[in-house]
C-alpha cells in the first residue's frame, strides 16, 4: 500500500466511525482488511481500494470500515469489572428499581461481553425479589452480530476467560462447538449501532459498558462519544469503560464509582439531557 492507501482508509475510518488508524502499522491495516479482499474477490488490497475511489459504494465501504474496527475480545475480559458489577452495582440497583434493569453493552463485537455480564447477573446474589433484566448488544458489524446471535463459539473462544464451572453451567457442547444457553441468549437484544449517531431513540439504561474501544477512536470522537452514552444513563447508573481509558477532560460529567474496574457514574448535578 502506498501512504495514499493509507491516508484515505484513515479518512474513512475517522469520518465514519471515529476509528484512529495506525497509519503507523500498515501491516496492521493489512492483516484486518485481507479477509475482506478475498472475501469480495479482490487481487489485492489495492485493487479494492481503486475499487472504493471508482464506485464509492456504501455497501463496500462500511465493510472496510468494519474491518478496521478491532473486534478482538473474551469472556469476562477484566474480571474485576464483572465481578463490581454481579457483587455490588447491580444487587444495588435492582433495589431501587420496579422496572427490568436495562444494561447495554454498546460494543459487543461477536458477543462474549453481553453474555459475560448476562452470565454475572445470573450468579448475582442479594437481588431484589422478582428483578429482572434487559440485555442489549449492538456493534458496528454486522458480521460480528450474526456471530454474537448465533451464540456459537469455538473451543480456542471459550478457554478464553471462561471459567470452566460457568462453562458447564451455561454452554452446551457439540464436537468442537460450544452453544450458549437459551436462557441466556434468548435475554439478549441485538442491534447495529454506530456510536457517532444520535443515540437519544434508545432510552435510559442503568449500565453501559464501552470497554476496549475508546483507544482506537480520535480523541475529539472519544469525548464525544463518552458525553453521548452518559446522556443515555439513568442518574445513578453506571457507565463500565476500560481502567486505562483516558477520561481526561470529563470530570465535569463523570465521577468514578466505588470499587475501581473502569466503573464510573455520571454526575448528578446534571440531568440527562445536559449530558448528552
Amino acid at each position: 500500500m502506498t501512504p495514499e492507501h493509507i491516508d484515505l482508509l484513515a479518512a474513512l475510518g475517522r469520518a465514519r466511525a471515529g476509528l484512529r488508524v495506525e497509519v503507523e502499522k500498515p501491516y496492521l491495516i493489512e492483516s484486518r482488511l485481507t479477509p475482506l479482499v478475498r472475501r469480495e474477490g479482490f487481487e489485492s488490497i489495492e485493487a479494492l481500494i481503486d475499487e472504493l475511489r471508482a464506485k464509492r459504494e456504501e455497501r463496500l465501504i462500511w465493510a472496510v470500515v468494519e474491518s478496521l474496527c478491532r473486534t478482538e475480545t473474551t469472556f469476562f475480559r477484566g474480571r474485576e469489572a464483572f465481578a463490581a458489577l454481579r457483587d455490588g452495582v447491580l444487587p444495588s440497583l435492582s433495589h431501587r428499581r420496579d422496572a427490568p434493569l436495562r444494561i447495554w453493552s454498546a460494543a459487543c463485537a461477536t458477543g462474549q461481553e453481553v453474555y459475560s455480564v448476562a452470565m454475572a447477573a445470573a450468579e448475582a446474589t442479594g437481588l431484589a425479589p422478582g428483578t429482572r433484566f434487559e440485555f442489549f448488544g449492538s456493534d458496528l458489524s454486522e458480521r460480528c452480530l450474526e456471530k454474537a446471535q448465533s451464540g456459537l463459539y469455538t473451543q480456542f473462544e471459550v478457554q478464553r476467560g471462561l471459567p470452566i464451572r460457568m462453562l458447564v453451567k451455561y454452554f452446551e457442547n457439540q464436537d468442537d462447538t460450544w452453544t450458549i444457553s437459551p436462557r441466556i441468549r434468548q435475554m439478549v437484544r441485538w442491534r447495529r449501532i454506530n456510536l457517532l449517531s444520535d443515540l437519544s431513540a434508545l432510552g435510559v439504561f442503568d449500565v453501559i459498558l464501552l470497554r476496549n474501544v475508546l483507544r482506537n477512536m480520535t480523541p475529539a470522537l472519544r469525548d464525544k462519544v463518552i458525553r453521548s452514552l452518559a446522556g443515555r444513563l439513568a442518574p445513578d447508573g453506571v457507565l463500565a469503560l476500560d481502567p486505562e481509558d483516558d477520561v481526561a477532560g470529563l470530570s465535569d460529567i463523570l465521577v468514578a464509582a466505588p470499587g475501581g474496574a473502569g466503573l464510573y457514574l455520571r454526575d448528578p448535578t446534571i440531568g440527562t439531557a445536559a449530558a448528552a
